[in-house]
């Protein structure tokens, strides 16, 4: 810490300023509700003459503090830094200034606005974008979550599949008439994947965790349950991904806070957290899964490579041995403007197909290398039926809902939920073990019902596996799926930090201190 200002950042004749006896270093540690409350008695206190010079400040501030409070985030703090936010929460933080406004005639176009909420949160978003509706503008909404679709008021739906198989209005109208669509994706999800009451796994032994204080943990006592899908709920901001990543996944046993005992039971612990994948340009679907070995060997084995002595290595973009070296194996170069930003233009040499020309000439299928990675995983399972290798990579993809997704694919394009899966497609190929403990969080984001049901059938074979998996979850449907549920809050920030309810879905049920029970019941059938 700064010994000239303790922390508190400014110089010190700054730091000494007090309005209502309150210096601002002391404001900025206040929550946004204590912050409220002292504004108003500002306000109070301020002479005719005074009021003429604060009231456009006062206004400003009160303004921007009511468009947070009402998304709920009234327990942060202005000095809160940005990264120890929670999904949840930055994104409501985001739709702040965007959501309140009284401006009228406009068109709204927002993608995906509830992910990462829980789905209280969720109907305050709609309860939101309604009262903007209604003010006048158009709100098109980009969405899967079953709690808006049922509210809107004209839905358009895309499909029927993915990929080369979508690209198509399948249903539109109200909500009602969209379920009566034979070819609808979500109508069917929405009227079939309401599940039965299951016989919910028994765990066989538990991890402890004792004392946990960390961040806003309150001092929580809890026991997991292993050998099951275990899924850890709560509002956003409650503490579930402090609970699973900062003190769980450190496994400290030696100290009497923060403790956690029962990890030597597992062979390894698998973490799949929110931070995205290698961002570097080359990276692509087919380099990251591994995908691009098998593929290489395939071509290096044709007769055409054989004839001219192309071994696996020439059809690799980052070696000099196949590449285009205009471009480096890129397929575009960067055109540098002198006085306006850089430009990306094709690659006038190999006209971006990232090969030299001899290479292009060897084919399977009839597919170049370049043609190949140009390929969806759907389209490439059917180019490669009989090779096993890339069978096993390639449907595994698509089981965790990226069938759509191209093998050349920028790593720098893909989504949180599309990143979060793929790493764990990664690690799932490349893991060995008996008995694993797989820690994930929100992977269903960005998912479609039909591909999260999807989702739910490889979690459910990996604990007949004999592995465990904690996951924290909003998605009531994963939710509903679980064997057992451990659920944070009440609320978010100081308000959270609490074990509230556990059990099984169905026992969260008949829990009056569950949030997320009333949701549930969405897709649980008694």
């Amino acid at each position: 810490m700064c010994p000239n200002c303790q922390g508190e950042r400014l110089k010190e004749a700054s730091r000494a300023i007090t309005v209502l006896d309150k210096r601002l270093p002391e404001i900025v540690n206040l929550t946004l509700e204590e912050i409220a409350c002292w504004l108003q008695a500002v306000r109070a206190s301020l002479t005719q003459n005074e009021h003429a010079l604060c009231d456009v400040y006062l206004l400003d501030m009160e303004t921007k503090l009511r468009r947070i409070q009402k998304l709920g985030l009234s327990y942060l703090t202005l000095n809160r830094s940005m990264i120890s936010l929670s999904n949840g929460e930055a994104q409501r933080l985001h739709l702040a200034s965007l959501l309140d406004a009284t401006l009228s005639g406009l068109l709204y176009i927002l993608d995906e606005p509830t992910i990462g909420l829980h789905p209280k949160d969720t109907d305050d978003i709609v309860e939101i974008l309604k009262d903007m509706r209604d003010l006048g503008n158009t709100v098109l909404v980009i969405e899967h979550d079953a709690g808006v679709l049922q509210q809107v008021d004209h839905l358009v739906d895309i499909g029927p599949k993915a990929g080369i198989h979508g690209g198509r209005i399948v249903a539109q109208g109200s909500f009602a008439e969209v379920l009566k669509c034979k070819n609808s994706a979500t109508a069917y999800a929405m009227q079939h994947l309401t599940r039965k009451v299951q016989a919910y796994r028994k765990p066989s032994s538990y991890i402890q965790i004792t004392n946990a204080c960390r961040h806003n943990l309150q001092h929580v006592d809890v026991q997991l349950p292993i050998h099951l899908l275990c899924g850890i709920c709560g509002v956003s901001g409650s503490g579930k991904s402090t609970l699973v990543f900062d003190v769980l996944a450190k496994g400290n046993k030696q100290t009497e806070v923060n403790r956690v005992e029962g990890l030597a039971q597992f062979d390894q612990m698998i973490c799949i957290d929110q931070q995205p994948p290698i961002r570097m340009k080359r990276s692509n679907i087919a380099t990251f899964t591994n995908l691009a070995n098998p593929l290489r060997k395939v071509y290096a084995k044709t007769k055409q490579a054989k004839v001219w002595g192309f071994t696996d290595t020439y059809f690799s973009f980052n070696s000099k041995k196949g590449r285009c070296e205009h471009c480096e194996g890129m397929g575009t170069i960067k055109s540098h403007m002198l006085f306006f930003q850089d430009q990306e233009v094709i690659c006038p040499q190999c006209h971006g197909k990232q090969f030299q020309e001899q290479i292009l000439r060897v084919t399977y299928q009839g597919y170049s290398i370049h043609e190949v990675l140009q390929l969806s995983v759907e389209e490439a399972i059917t180019v490669f039926k009989e090779e096993k290798e890339i069978q096993k990579i390639l449907r595994l993809l698509e089981h965790i809902g990226l069938g759509y997704v191209k093998l050349n694919q920028s790593l720098t394009t893909l989504s949180q939920g599309e990143a979060q899966r793929l790493k764990l497609a990664r690690e799932l190929l490349q893991t060995k073990g008996k008995h694993n403990l797989y820690l994930l969080d929100e992977p269903t984001i960005g998912l479609h019902m039909q591909d999260v049901e999807n989702f739910i059938k490889l979690l459910q074979d990996l604990v007949e596996e004999g592995h465990s998996i904690l996951v924290i979850e909003h998605n009531e449907q994963l939710l509903a799926a679980c064997d057992y549920l451990i659920e944070l809050g009440p609320q978010g920030g100081v308000h959270g930090g609490q074990l509230i309810a556990q059990g099984s879905p169905l026992a969260l049920l008949h829990q009056n201190e569950s949030v997320i029970a009333p949701y549930l019941k969405r897709f649980i059938k008694d």
